[in-house]
């Protein structure tokens, strides 16, 4: 495989950020690189259709507007006198403020520890719980892997399973919280990345809190599509997933959980005091946040939160609510398409535009995120194709959620051990999967029906423009052409989509 990364030079950009929105229901928010066109293997160009917002998003522009209004001011957070740092120092602490006050914490005794993603403040909150080996924590199948490996570093962990359609009730939590021994945490999702349900986490908070159960929610998928929930004592979440790609996240709890013990990571600008043989810890939440922080990371989520609160919530769920019915309708009703979790559940808004009832759990809320296969066609096949061919933006695998996904595709133990063998010989090419579409503020009806007039073509056994082959070390297919942007030397070298 070539080792260079791929040409940008078929990608072409809009230049003005005022592009003209596509026919059809219109995206909430002026997003960067709408409008771009990418080059696909017939050696024409189309207009890319992001629908890999469960992923990340782009930046929103008044989010890179602000990035590059800050940046003159740049410098050292909470280490100089000097007017930049000041400045810096108070945009710094602005954008915590704004994040407590997004979560509805404002003004209370909670803090917002600013770190990297949604992966490191789990990481961060299972260190700093002091939990030992024999507690227990809580959590379900259903979890992205950050909300289910970091504590097991620490605790026991005891699962809620799922149904057949990937969900569970209040009462399948409630008999794991009241297992021997009591649990000292419930972890849980507040949107699944895989399917877009949306577990009833009010109620499971109550149960919890019944019990004296603490709560945390990997809010990570649900920030950038509904208002947080005031239940759960911790909430984790990521700018990357809500319009602010510069690699900030936040940890909102307590400020009694990090009042004592050692930080999770030791440095400069934790600490009052440091001899060589003593360190006095600094007060939380600048106890957390060793090192020099991420204050562009900061600003720009910042800046997205409050680009998110002037939309308004009304209008973002209505606006996805239209999506979702349209993507799962039009998915289910394609022969050989199979979508799974509680199809047509997540079209329900209640009162108001977009509302439908339609499927089997109609009864059960979800974002505008479908995940499906295609009988007979690999799903590394179907998102390669769909990018090759059409333009189309999607993710494929198991979307680190292999637990919840296994669940979801039905496979059993020996499909799984064989694909375990296959990866520690080193081939990757057998590891389960499926296709993921989601949408965003940037989404339109447009993208959601030219995503299934080409799911239709793949379904329909259509043979493809140009041959593909897998790559055993990532598991990725590739076009065999020469056309710009897909020839051998575009390949970029690294890990494969499905690997999660």
């Amino acid at each position: 495989m070539a080792s260079s990364l791929p040409s940008t030079s078929g990608a072409r950009p809009v230049a003005s950020t005022g592009h003209a929105p596509p026919a059809g229901h219109a995206p909430l928010a002026d997003l960067v690189g709408a409008g771009t066109s990418v080059p696909c293997v017939d050696g024409t160009e189309r207009p890319y259709r992001d629908l890999d917002s469960a992923a990340s998003t782009p930046a929103m522009t008044s989010v890179a507007e602000r990035v590059v209004e800050f940046l003159p001011m740049y410098s050292s957070v909470h280490r100089g006198a000097g007017f930049k740092s000041r400045a810096a120092t108070a945009a710094y602490e602005d954008a915590r403020r704004r994040i407590l006050e997004f979560c509805g914490r404002g003004g209370g005794d909670d803090v917002a520890v600013i770190c990297r993603n949604t992966t490191e403040a789990l990481n961060h909150l299972a260190y700093r719980l002091d939990l030992s080996p024999g507690d227990v924590v809580v959590t379900t199948v259903v979890e992205h892997h950050a909300n289910l490996l970091p504590w097991a570093r620490f605790a026991t962990r005891r699962y809620v399973e799922c149904d057949g359609d990937g969900v569970f009730s209040v009462a399948d939590v409630v008999a794991a919280l009241d297992q021997g021994p009591t649990p000292k945490l419930l972890a849980v999702t507040g949107a699944s990345n895989v399917t877009g349900w949306l577990p009833p986490i009010a109620e499971l908070c109550d149960a919890a809190h019944e019990r004296g159960i603490p709560v945390v929610c990997d809010a990570a998928q649900l920030a950038p599509h509904r208002p947080l929930p005031k239940g759960p004592d911790f909430l984790a979440f990521s700018g990357h997933k809500l319009y602010a790609p510069f690699g900030a996240g936040a940890l909102v709890g307590p400020r009694a959980a990090f009042a004592e013990g050692e930080p999770f990571l030791a440095g400069g600008g934790a600490v009052d005091l440091v001899d060589l043989d003593e360190v006095i810890w600094t007060d939380p939440p600048e106890r957390e946040e060793a090192g020099s922080p991420n204050v562009v990371g900061a600003v720009a989520f910042a800046a997205a939160l409050d680009g998110l609160e002037q939309i308004g919530w009304e209008k973002v769920m209505d606006h996805e609510a239209r999506l979702a019915a349209r993507l799962v309708d039009g998915l289910g009703a394609i022969d050989g398409v199979r979508v799974l979790g509680p199809a047509g559940a997540g079209i329900r808004r209640g009162a108001g535009p977009g509302t439908a009832d339609v499927g089997h759990r109609a009864d059960v809320d979800r974002l505008a995120v479908a995940t499906f296969d295609v009988e007979g066609v690999h799903h590394a096949l179907v998102a390669a194709r769909l990018s090759a061919e059409w333009g189309i933006g999607v993710r494929h695998g198991c979307f680190c959620a292999h637990p919840y996904l296994l669940r979801l595709l039905g496979l059993g133990p020996s499909d799984v051990a064989e694909a375990r063998r296959q990866v520690m010989a080193g081939d990757r090419r057998r590891i389960p999967g499926a296709v993921r579409a989601s949408c965003g503020l940037g989404s339109t009806t447009d993208d959601v029906d030219a995503l299934l007039d080409a799911v239709a073509v793949l379904a329909s056994g259509e043979t493809a423009p140009v041959p593909y082959v897998q790559d055993p070390t990532t598991g990725d297919f590739f076009p065999v052409t020469t056309a710009a942007g897909w020839s051998p030397a575009d390949r970029a070298a690294g890990g494969g989509c499905a690997r999660g």
